[in-house]
């Protein structure tokens, strides 16, 4: 195979304008519902943090980071700022997924490290405590501070 096609280019999305054609909003928002199958999010849920995350509202924002091979989307990371600092970390790592074929060769690792390398502040995740991506946080330093508690309405 070409390097070219072996070789992953990593984009940086801050605004809806931003987006490649490749990569269009309901492009990601079903690439992240699909591939994160048991522990997805709705895709209604994914396009409401696409909102915040491309929003210029003040106290709101973030980014989205895609990683390409060849033609196609490899992985993918949503980090929201959440306007807070101290107790509640300035970013909300809301979701991050790797297409099936290229899982186990690094890519949620690499994508993960570059986003936070993006942030100025603390990161925060939730996360499952049956889902394996748990062990992947641990290994980057995420550790478990608090236990998240819901009263659901």
């Amino acid at each position: 195979m070409p390097a070219a096609e072996t070789e992953l280019t990593y984009f940086k999305v801050e605004s809806e304008e931003g987006l490649p054609e490749w990569a269009n909003r309901d492009h990601v928002a079903r690439f992240f519902h699909e591939t994160m199958k048991p522990w997805h999010d709705s895709i209604a849920d994914i396009q409401r943090g696409l909102d915040y995350a491309f929003s210029r509202a003040k106290g709101e924002g973030g980014f989205l980071l895609l990683a390409r091979r060849a033609s196609h989307l490899a992985g993918a990371l949503l980090m929201l700022r959440t306007g807070m600092q101290g107790y509640v970390p300035e970013y909300l790592l809301l979701v991050v997924s790797v297409d099936p074929s290229q899982r186990g060769k690094g890519l949620g690792t690499q994508i993960i490290q570059r986003a936070v390398a993006e942030c100025q502040g603390s990161v925060k995740l939730h996360v499952e405590y049956d889902n394996p991506a748990k062990r992947l946080y641990e290994r980057l330093g995420f550790t478990n501070k608090y236990a998240e508690m819901r009263l659901e309405r």
